[in-house]
């Protein structure tokens, strides 16, 4: 009898990584992040102004609305003196210059220990005298802490 030799064939070792299971998890963990990302912004759309850092430059003087550290109103108009004012007075004097001055820039300058409400109060103040847009004042250079 003849003896059969058989051959068995060596298979030689695979030398690449099976990648499909890496491309699974990582389909898997896009999908993860797609889904929560837009859960974790927690913010308020604000429609913030632009700006160049320069200063303003206006052909008309500025109108300066004041709150001091007590809480006191002051303006000061074009070519007057800076005056103390009350609130009601501040609102009528504003609304009747505005009124025929349409385009005057208006500031409102504050010191960094006023208070909050009397910041807001003035606010809101140049809001009912018809003020469209308002500055707030800064010193240059000076950094918050």
């Amino acid at each position: 009898m003849a003896t059969a030799i058989f051959h068995r064939k060596r298979r030689k070792l695979k030398s690449e990584i099976n990648v499909v299971p890496y491309i699974d998890v990582m389909l898997v963990l896009l999908i993860i992040f797609m889904v929560t990302a837009p859960l974790l912004t927690l913010s308020v759309n604000v429609d913030l102004p632009k700006s160049n850092a320069r200063s303003v430059e206006s052909k008309a003087d500025p109108i300066i609305v004041t709150v001091d550290a007590e809480g006191r109103f002051f303006l000061k108009l074009k070519d007057s003196a800076v005056e103390p004012l009350a609130p009601e007075t501040l609102e009528a004097k504003l609304r009747a210059f505005v009124s025929e001055n349409k385009d005057v820039p208006v500031f409102l300058a504050a010191p960094k220990d006023a208070s909050y409400q009397q910041v807001i109060t003035a606010t809101v103040l140049l809001q009912k005298a018809g003020v469209s847009k308002v500055g707030l004042m800064s010193q240059p250079g000076s950094n918050a802490r």
